[in-house]
């Protein structure tokens, strides 16, 4: 089969995929990115020679975990002082569970990007390893779920929207890398993006920020302006913190001397090449959101 043919196809379906599974239900959703978790910890554990049968469990139980507690509180908890028994009571503050959760991953974020720029750092620590899997990789998916709930409850047009505007960001800023691009942006890492790249998938994604918060969310006429700040605000998270994640995970695989994480999808690579950027960006928009919530 053509290459290209090839690339269309898998690319087609993974598309219709992940926007199903988001309209459908909120529980379709939690599953996909479920799914697309165990896979990433797979591909994550190949690409540094770590054993995956830990990994796999621990992501897992975490995600499940951290997943229903954030979400289905009220039956969670009754269910865990059920099996504790009558004489033991707890109560989950999701609130400060994430605010752990948060600042782990942004610490970790913060290491990733150290790893990033020091030239230096050619080998892994097997406690590093450890702890990107953790706050690279695991607490990341977690977050993808909680920022599509957004301030109040499950809202898909977010989710949508998020990916919309990094796929807007990848695409033009391939297309216009491509057409004017000459300045090499990190070339030691990855040799084909170019700073005019950088930036034109930074003002395309401004735009389809734009788009999106007028034409599909759709807020009141009251908040129409405050809609667009914040997408457009969140555009630029996405372009300038969307194309970090890319090199960082670029970085990894320079390391293991591979040119795509894994081989599920055909033309694509894997699905870290796929989520490289949303899983970096997911934890920076929850914050987002929640200076939002604070503010308001």
């Amino acid at each position: 089969m053509n290459e290209t043919l090839k690339r269309s196809i898998s690319g087609a379906i993974y598309i219709l995929l992940l926007i199903t599974s988001i309209l459908y239900s909120t529980e379709s959703f939690f599953i996909l990115f479920g799914v697309f978790l165990m896979i990433a910890i797979y591909e994550f554990c190949n690409l540094t020679q770590v054993n995956k049968t830990l990994p796999l469990i621990a992501g897992f139980l975490l995600y499940s975990g951290i997943t229903l507690i954030s979400h289905y509180n009220k039956i969670t908890t009754q269910t865990i002082n059920a099996f504790l028994g009558s004489t033991i009571e707890i109560t989950i503050n999701i609130q400060q569970m994430n605010i752990i959760l948060l600042a782990t991953t942004l610490v970790v974020s913060v290491k990733c990007i150290l790893f990033l720029f020091y030239d230096n750092i050619q080998k892994i620590s097997t406690s590093s390893k450890y702890l990107y899997l953790f706050g690279y990789i695991i607490l990341p998916f977690v977050f993808i779920t909680k920022i599509s709930f957004g301030i109040k409850d499950y809202n898909p047009k977010i989710i949508i929207g998020l990916f919309i505007l990094i796929w807007t960001n990848d695409s033009f800023a391939y297309v216009v890398g491509k057409s004017i691009g000459k300045n090499k942006l990190f070339e030691r890492i990855s040799p084909k993006k170019t700073i005019e790249g950088f930036i034109g998938g930074i003002l395309f994604a401004i735009l389809a920020g734009y788009l999106i918060s007028k034409y599909y969310i759709k807020a009141k006429p009251e908040f129409s302006a405050q809609s667009i700040l914040i997408w457009t605000s969140i555009a630029t998270i996405v372009g300038i913190f969307g194309t970090i994640g890319d090199l960082i995970e670029s970085k990894f695989k320079r390391i293991a001397g591979v040119k795509d994480s894994g081989n599920i999808m055909p033309g694509h690579g894997g699905v870290l090449d796929r989520l490289d950027s949303v899983i970096f960006v997911a934890p920076i928009i929850f914050l987002f959101y929640q200076i939002l919530n604070y503010v308001s």
